[in-house]
């Protein structure tokens, strides 16, 4: 009877030794489809007007959403450029004594949405990372607003003090972001995604806490960029959305793009550890970078990030503009990255 039970434990050793557990796949990731709706209105245009133009940001396609049947509605003609540092797409009018005092411009298109989802950080490797690529290097530069001079740099240091890989440098900054900032938008001064006042204040909007995230992994040799567009509610429908949001993405060597969305882990504590290398299907990008240079070129100076139209009367910026943005939910989710 020993022998056999030996035996039986022999086979079954050697059994997992050829033919090791396979560990369950990771989840396919959530996808979301629906239509949105851009609508911006210029209003008040004086009646001496000699030139207006018109910037909007225009969406793209990318590795994780599909934008499809876009329609755009103006009463002059548009067209389509890209801006030379970042690549992002916009839709610009320019009229030449324009007969109106108004003027509406109405994008309307379908998104597909996909869940983008990177932490199998086991695949860390060391490589080497090619530094000579000018889009690559842009993302450890400081922007006007996040100069990384020696106080945010000293900042920076403290918070990874003793701390030697990349990857847990970068989730001792999400985590020092969280847990000193808070999501406040009372009095003046949020919005702007200036790293002083988010330092100084400990408080202000999505902007503000990607502030310190990407400067201060900046400030300690991580690359880091910023993405701007819109957040959707989880519940499915529709609806008007108030306002932009936005997001980042940090380098990892051997690796590649993390995302990462601080301000919403804030929001949402019990998915901390989730928005650390995720961003959820319930949004849509439409540009990255800040200081950005339009095409065709502004007149004004560089704008602090494009989620909103910009507007020029005769070479000055004009500020009678009404935004909505509206979503539609075009099929329900039945079961985890499906629809029906």
């Amino acid at each position: 009877m020993e022998s056999k039970i030996f035996c039986g434990i022999a086979c079954l050793t050697i059994f997992c030794i050829l033919f090791p557990k396979v560990s369950k796949a990771a989840d396919p990731p959530r996808l979301r489809t629906f239509s949105f709706t851009y609508i911006t209105e210029v209003e008040d245009i004086p009646k001496d007007t000699r030139k207006i133009s018109i910037w909007l940001p225009y969406p793209k396609s990318d590795a994780n959403q599909k934008i499809t049947r876009l329609l755009i509605s103006a009463p002059y003609p548009a067209s389509i450029y890209k801006d030379g540092e970042y690549g992002n797409y916009i839709l610009c009018l320019s009229v030449a004594d324009p007969e109106y005092r108004s003027i509406k411009v109405k994008m309307r298109f379908r998104v597909r949405r996909r869940e983008y989802v990177r932490r199998d950080f086991d695949r860390v490797h060391v490589r080497f990372r090619n530094n000579s690529n000018l889009m690559f290097q842009r993302w450890l530069q400081p922007d006007d607003l996040v100069p990384l001079d020696d106080r945010i740099k000293k900042l920076a240091l403290e918070v990874i003090r003793g701390i030697t890989t990349d990857l847990d440098k970068a989730r001792a900054i999400y985590d020092y972001a969280i847990n000193n900032m808070a999501y406040d938008k009372s009095g003046t001064g949020w919005g702007r995604g200036d790293i002083y006042y988010a330092c100084d204040t400990k408080r202000g909007n999505c902007t503000d806490f990607h502030a310190i995230f990407i400067g201060f992994c900046r400030a300690v040799g991580i690359p880091a960029k910023f993405a701007i567009g819109f957040s959707l509610p989880e519940e499915r429908g529709q609806g008007e959305i108030a306002g932009y949001h936005c997001w980042a993405e940090f380098y990892l060597t051997g690796y590649g793009w993390v995302p990462v969305d601080v301000s919403e882990a804030y929001k949402n504590p019990a998915k901390k550890a989730y928005f650390f290398g995720a961003h959820d299907e319930n949004r849509m990008q439409f540009t990255i970078g800040r200081d950005i240079t339009l095409n065709p070129l502004q007149s004004g100076r560089h704008l602090n990030y494009f989620i909103y139209p910009y507007v020029e009367v005769d070479g000055k910026s004009f500020p009678r503009v009404q935004n909505k943005f509206l979503y539609r939910d075009l099929a329900m989710q039945t079961a985890r990255g499906r629809t029906p």
